[in-house]
């Protein structure tokens, strides 16, 4: 790199070292060998202190791998015709849900509303503030997300997943940002509320991200 030359560089919000290590031990089991044996030479060289600050690093190189994979070979669509995993940058509203230690985001393109859940534990920092309780399921687990989402809208049962997701978006609060994301489809189908938007038609997809980071 040049003097004067800028880089480009992500200000990530969540990242799901859940996904990335379960996805990267199909694609290329060689990676986790690899970074198994560093480790562990690291810490007997090094101490513990380089593993710790070398964790950051190496939490973005897997997930790049993850994602570069899923660039080449993958089912990576948009979010107006996602695949089996969708990529994509909207103006998005977010926040927890409720202390269910689900986080979730909201926005919408021209054709599509989307929703995005995950576990809370994987906003970065959110670990050094407490993690959510280990009993609970992951909140990318669709049935779980789905009623933490209906408890929230005050709704005693979840009466359609898309229209719940809608209902989720509108009571978001907070500014919005501009957030690029990866994110893994969970379900996508016509909007249950057509009558909303008359122009064209609208969509609903939601889904559970490998991460999400602030948009330039």
């Amino acid at each position: 790199m040049g003097e004067g030359e800028w880089v480009s560089l992500r200000y990530y919000l969540y990242v799901s070292d859940a996904k990335v290590d379960m996805m990267l031990a199909q694609i290329d089991p060689k990676w986790e060998r690899k970074r198994v044996t560093e480790f562990s030479f690291g810490l007997k060289m090094l101490g513990a202190r380089h593993s710790v600050e070398s964790a950051g690093t190496e939490r973005i190189a897997r997930l790049e791998r993850v994602v570069r994979h899923l660039e080449d070979h993958g089912d990576l669509g948009g979010v107006d015709e996602p695949g089996q995993y969708v990529r994509g940058v909207l103006p998005m509203q977010w926040g927890p849900v409720g202390d269910s230690g689900i986080v979730y985001f909201g926005g919408r393109s021209d054709r599509t509303i989307v929703g995005l859940g995950g576990s809370a534990g994987h906003v970065l920092g959110a670990q050094q503030a407490g993690s959510p309780a280990q009993h609970r399921m992951s909140g990318s687990v669709t049935p779980t997300m789905l009623v933490h989402l209906a408890a929230l809208l005050e709704e005693p049962v979840v009466p359609d997943a898309l229209a719940t997701v809608v209902k989720a978006n509108a009571v978001l609060r907070g500014p919005a940002q501009s957030i690029e994301f990866v994110a893994r489809r969970l379900l996508y189908g016509p909007c249950p509320y057509p009558e909303l938007y008359p122009v064209g038609d609208m969509a609903v997809l939601l889904g559970s991200p490998l991460y999400v980071a602030l948009a330039e």
